[in-house]
């Protein structure tokens, strides 16, 4: 897979979905790089989810890169180019304000951003549920697949050895009728 201009906010992150969005296949105006094809970023996007995401807790940009990435399931994972220009983007306008300096900044929104997010939720959450170009299909196996990831974390952190065997058992006979799907 070839990286992309930075602008795209192509994840490469690990797993399925890299990059996609409207225009794309899934979230956010980012396609995927490959044979199926690319777009660049919506900048309303990447400003959408920041704003959405400060809403509930403050954060700094790797958090909010990590949950952009958590809350599309992997589909998503915007590249620090197009997470700290927004950010400071979003504090010139005063709707966000940093605290901390360096790595440790965290932005939360100012009460400027916390009506900017009232007068604007419908807007903000199109952001999140704009999938041109995605089958309900796509959306459904992307779907399973960050609940899958979701329980494989869980069996990292707090499994024994013997639900790992036994989850690794399983996980081998899933990885085995996924081929034979794909033989099919």
């Amino acid at each position: 897979m070839h990286r992309a201009h930075h602008d795209s906010a192509q994840g490469h992150g690990r797993g399925f979905g890299r990059g996609f969005g409207p225009g794309g296949s899934g979230f956010g105006g980012f396609g995927p790089g490959g044979p199926r094809g690319s777009r660049r970023a919506n900048k309303g996007d990447v400003r959408s989810a920041i704003i959405s995401l400060l809403a509930d807790q403050p954060s700094n940009g790797y958090g909010l890169i990590r949950a952009i990435e958590e809350k599309t399931s992997g589909a998503w994972r915007p590249s620090p180019g197009s997470i700290y220009p927004t950010l400071q983007q979003l504090v010139d306008e005063e709707l966000i304000s940093p605290t901390g300096d360096g790595r440790r900044t965290d932005y939360d929104l100012t009460e400027a951003g916390r009506t900017y997010l009232a007068e604007h939720a419908d807007e903000l959450q199109k952001a999140w549920d704009a999938t041109p170009g995605q089958s309900d299909a796509d959306a459904a196996f992307h779907e399973s697949v960050g609940k899958l990831f979701g329980v494989v974390h869980q069996f990292r952190s707090s499994a024994s050895d013997a639900q790992r065997a036994a989850a690794s058992e399983k996980l081998d006979e899933v990885r085995r009728a996924l081929y034979l799907i794909l033989a099919d």
